[in-house]
């Protein structure tokens, strides 16, 4: 048994949902489970869509108009006569769901909202390949909310793994006897049935669930590329594909950010030895990357890049030693606004740390630090992040560019910089 995980720009069209069936079809085994995200850009519009309906801005109609045209054009083209209504009937009532929310006014927290909202993304795109593939071969969809059970942590739902892995062993392990399952990825449940989704790319982590919980012989995610690359082609001309990593060098390189794994994903693979294939949805043939306990014999640099970072400095404000008791408070702000931590580095009387900027999460955090200590901090910076670095690793990423933080170990560096060039 095996798990494909298929991502948004592999299902971007009706072509897309083609080319994954053709892929089932020649790659797939007799016993497979499909997890397959929301097509193309559609989580980042129904992210616009969330803040809109909670600003009360005029265009959250237009943007909603949208997202259900993209999808109704994919249908149409997809399918045929009765088969088409069928579909059409079933997307239009899922997106009822987001008309309902929209009528009422916004509730209080914002992360209940967006997940509620941002989740229909994946039911409706498993609807529709799920319906497609049935027309090739028997496919059955399952609401993975049935299965994946979180506590109640909006945008960052924590799997109740004792739960969820029963759950799956016991009610899935029979279906997939008899047919392909289509799944949704990125989404869970709370025990009173509210939709939790898995963080921000969380499709590759709802497969590993799946694939843990099933015991599956390997895990498949189809890609755009052609495998794990040591940089991302938007920050470098040339890149190296990765033939094989270990389970460690790749969840350090998840970890510190590489988008094309996500970070949770690794641990449950590992725990059961489950390699981990990375491969291209276009060239299919081609070898990909695996990843496994066997480490890569050719170590090559890899880089990671994260714009959009805060450098943010805290001290006491009596000129005293940060100290245990200093840093659990500083820490426990950092949960409290839900913001994580990138890179950190601790001196005397300073603790200075990199994150990710949130127009909502951010600016609050600053406010409750600044309650209790002197907070100074730089915006607009970048964070690189070079695992296996050398020298010469370090001065090609270093044009036009000052160092704000620094940190080392043997095998990774992490600069915080500022581009002199903009």
């Amino acid at each position: 048994m095996q798990i494909f995980k298929f991502g948004g720009a592999s299902v971007k069209n009706a072509s897309g949902v083609k080319n994954l069936s053709k892929i089932i079809k020649e790659y797939g085994p007799k016993e497979l489970l499909i997890v397959v995200s929301a097509m193309g850009k559609t989580t980042n519009a129904l992210e616009d869509l969330t803040k809109s309906f909670f600003n009360g801005n005029e265009d959250m109609h237009e943007i909603f108009d949208k997202i259900k045209n993209y999808h109704f054009d994919i249908i149409d083209e997809l399918f045929e006569n009765n088969e088409r209504q069928t579909v059409h009937d079933e997307v239009a009532n899922a997106f009822v769901e987001i008309d309902w929310i929209l009528e009422d006014e916004p509730h209080e927290d914002y992360d209940f909202v967006y997940d509620q909202i941002v989740s229909i993304g994946e039911l409706v795109s498993t609807k529709i390949v799920a319906h497609y593939l049935n027309t090739q071969q028997p496919t059955k969809w399952i609401d993975a909310r049935s299965f994946i059970q979180t506590d109640n942590t909006y945008r960052e739902g924590k799997v109740d793994w004792d739960l969820s892995s029963n759950l799956i062993k016991n009610e899935l392990s029979g279906v997939l006897k008899g047919s392909i399952i289509v799944t949704q990825g990125f989404i869970g449940s709370t025990s009173e049935n509210f939709t939790t989704t898995l963080g921000r790319e969380g499709s590759d982590y709802s497969a590993a669930i799946f694939a843990y919980s099933l015991d599956a012989e390997r895990m498949t995610i189809w890609k755009d590329v052609p495998g794990v690359l040591n940089a991302d082609p938007k920050w470098f001309d040339e890149t190296q594909k990765l033939d094989q990593l270990s389970y460690l060098d790749a969840i350090e390189l998840a970890y510190y950010g590489a988008t094309v794994i996500h970070p949770k994903t690794i641990k449950p693979l590992q725990n059961k030895q489950i390699p981990l294939y990375v491969q291209s949805f276009i060239k299919p043939e081609e070898s990909g990357t695996v990843i496994s306990n066997e480490s890569a014999k050719n170590i090559i640099p890899s880089f990671i890049f994260k714009v959009k970072q805060v450098l943010i400095s805290i001290s006491p404000t009596d000129f005293s030693f940060i100290v245990e008791e200093n840093l659990s408070d500083i820490f426990e702000l950092f949960h409290d606004h839900g913001v994580k931590i990138n890179t950190m580095h601790n001196s005397a009387i300073s603790f200075s740390v990199s994150v990710d900027f949130d127009e909502r999460k951010t600016p609050a955090l600053i406010d409750s630090l600044k309650k209790t200590f002197k907070v100074r901090y730089n915006d607009n910076l970048e964070l690189i992040t070079i695992r296996h670095y050398n020298q010469a690793t370090i001065d090609r990423v270093l044009v036009d560019k000052d160092i704000l933080l620094e940190v080392r170990s043997r095998h990774t560096i992490q600069m915080v910089v500022k581009d002199l060039s903009k």
